[in-house]
């Protein structure tokens, strides 16, 4: 296995926590995407609306997809992950993610859950996606 960690200088550093934006499996070509957010470099929200931060961690998907060498058309595998009740949400986040996949159409998973990095964190978004 040989392994290539991504970090792209927009997005917060997680390196206090152990962890990479992203890591691409170069023999295989995947980059294994982490949960983006919507925080800033200070690890503060900007947004504080499930439309807001669901496009913000979309925006930086994007970054790390780019950074890796692949891009939205090259996702694989998407997770969303929504803090409450995903079906309470579904009109909102629907249009958010057909806008943004367009006809790349991966495998996507909506999870709700009860908490995220952060309480003012709503929405997450990993992605599985290739390079080649």
């Amino acid at each position: 296995m040989s392994k290539k960690l991504i970090n792209p200088p927009e997005l917060y550093d997680g390196a206090a926590s152990g962890m990479s934006q992203s890591t691409v499996e170069t023999e295989l070509g995947l980059v294994f995407v982490s949960g983006q957010i919507d925080w800033s470099h200070q690890y503060e929200t900007t947004q504080n609306s499930i439309e807001g931060q669901a496009i913000k961690a979309l925006e930086n998907l994007k970054i790390v997809l780019t950074a890796a060498g692949s891009s939205v058309g090259q996702l694989l595998q998407v997770r969303v992950y929504i803090r409450g009740e995903l079906g309470e949400h579904m009109e909102t986040l629907g249009p958010i993610l057909s806008e943004f996949l367009g006809d790349s159409r991966p495998a996507v998973t909506g999870i709700g859950v009860a908490s995220l990095a952060s309480p003012s964190i709503l929405v997450g978004v990993e992605a599985v996606a290739s390079v080649r």
